[in-house]
């Protein structure tokens, strides 16, 4: 298991952003917004879905598995609560209800990383009301 970063960087606080952190801290699972109307399922969060325009959605829960798209290694820590960790991976990983979504690699070396990796979240709870994402091999 991944050594915890008291000093991540966290989320702002108010909007449709906070509310996502949110409700991974509230239940332990990454939700993401679907549109009532059309059921597409979107992220980042916003007020209207680009797909048919509709302004009503609401939260649903993910399997919280997908595969790796892309991703990113840092040799060079720009934020000091990482500087221990180098080198590390930013992924963005296409969950497998299509959406795709930003977090950190663990449990693997970013040498091992391979396009279409399975992976699955692993929530960072780092209060009440926010969890960050990382990702970890299935």
């Amino acid at each position: 298991m991944s050594t915890p970063r008291p000093d991540r960087m966290l989320p702002a606080t108010d909007g449709l952003g906070a509310e996502f952190y949110a409700q991974a801290a509230a239940t332990g699972v990454v939700h993401l917004q679907r549109c009532s109307d059309c059921e597409t399922w979107r992220h980042p969060p916003r007020i209207l879905c680009a797909a048919c325009g509709s302004a009503e959605w609401s939260w649903q829960p993910t399997s919280g598995e997908g595969r790796v798209f892309t991703w990113t290694v840092t040799h060079r820590a720009t934020d000091p609560a990482f500087a221990g960790e180098l080198p590390y991976a930013v992924l963005v990983v296409e969950l497998d209800e299509g959406p795709r979504i930003v977090g950190n690699l663990i449990d693997l070396d970013p040498t091992d990383l391979r396009l279409d990796l399975p992976v699955r979240v692993v929530l960072d709870h780092r209060s009440d009301t926010v969890a960050l994402v990382d990702f970890a091999p299935r």
